[in-house]
């Protein structure tokens, strides 16, 4: 076991006084360079290591970060990120951890001018970030870079923004790899169903968007004759609505028996399968909300990859815990695992493992 190494120790190796050598370890003005150099080489010789966490705790200070995130309802992807920030916070409190989150409406990047700048005006002292687009976002980013506050990007990855930090999944071969899963069900089948969510024809985010195109690239690859038929539901529309244009897409397309969708609404498609009874259609999609689950106990979706949300916000949290307040390097990019979960192995499955 590694002897304890007191400042008492320090300073008699060094030939100075304990309080010069708290001053040097401290990082505190009034310490000669002759001092500060005997003390910094005993440090040394003696391979002296700080409590870091002893340290933060003697300061006694508090820390608030603020997470920048899509306003929500329930049963999404982003819940399960706002609990694994709680967890974070909860198991850091001792060090007076604690983080503000803002919401703002996709597709509208007056809102999220608004609630960056609120953050700003807070002086935060790190952020979680889920990108708007990407020049919007810069000029967020931008104002961190001067005052260094670090900022962690969530969900999608921007590496000319140069964040302290990534957590999200590998988006190009997240699709890639569900193709592949889709098409061992799907071999013999002449057409597909692409089920996407959209705000005037285009997806909520940049990782969906790559997600298509890793989807795409294993299909033309590998299976290009498959049509792949896309139904359009629009982000704003009523549940009823989409009912409707479910129903004309089946009714018209008979042999379409594998849907996919590359977001977290699949249980959308599952709902209508169960309650039109079209028991020999599935379709796969993302995340652990509760109603996708339910379908994939009923049935009618097939296989969901897990995101592991929940350890995706904690991690952030941790991250800049980590940076900011015990001083220490982090990862710069962290790829969440892709793990594909069905009916038989979903219910061992654990958001998170700490």
């Amino acid at each position: 076991m590694t002897q304890k190494i007191r400042i008492k120790d320090i300073a008699e190796r060094a030939g100075v006084s304990v309080g010069t050598v708290d001053r040097v370890l401290h990082k505190r003005p009034n310490v000669s360079k002759p001092a500060r150099e005997k003390v910094e080489k005993a440090l040394k010789e003696m391979n002296y290591q700080p409590n870091m966490y002893a340290s933060a705790l003697a300061y006694n200070r508090s820390y608030t970060f603020y997470c920048i995130i899509p306003k929500h309802a329930s049963e999404a992807y982003w819940e399960e990120i706002e609990q694994g920030i709680s967890k974070a916070v909860e198991l850091r409190r001792d060090f007076h951890i604690d983080v503000k989150v803002m919401y703002y409406q996709r597709f509208k990047n007056d809102t999220f001018v608004e609630q960056y700048t609120k953050c700003l005006d807070a002086n935060p002292a790190g952020v979680i970030i889920v990108p708007a687009e990407l020049e919007v976002t810069r000029r967020f980013t931008d104002i961190l870079h001067e005052r260094d506050v670090p900022f962690i990007l969530l969900d999608s990855y921007l590496p000319d923004l140069k964040p302290l930090s990534f957590f999200g999944q590998d988006s190009f071969q997240s699709g890639y790899f569900a193709a592949k899963m889709l098409m061992m069900l799907a071999k013999e089948e002449k057409e597909i169903m692409l089920m996407k969510q959209t705000k005037d024809g285009h997806v909520a985010s940049k990782q969906q968007a790559n997600r298509e195109v890793g989807f795409r690239h294993y299909m033309k690859d590998h299976f290009p004759s498959v049509t792949i038929h896309e139904v359009e539901l629009p982000l704003d529309e009523e549940r009823k609505r989409y009912d409707g244009t479910l129903e004309k897409f089946f009714s018209t397309h008979p042999g379409v028996h594998h849907c996919i969708t590359l977001a977290s609404k699949a249980h959308i498609v599952g709902e209508f399968l169960l309650k039109t009874n079209r028991r020999n259609v599935q379709i796969m999609g993302y995340d652990l909300v509760g109603k996708n689950v339910e379908c994939v106990h009923q049935g009618s979706i097939s296989f969901l990859i897990a995101q592991h949300a929940f350890m995706q916000g904690y991690s952030c949290v941790e991250t800049l815990f980590r940076a900011i307040v015990l001083k220490k390097e982090v990862p710069p990019v962290n790829y969440m695992p892709i793990e594909l979960l069905m009916k038989e192995n979903i219910v061992f499955y654990k958001r998170d493992s700490i």
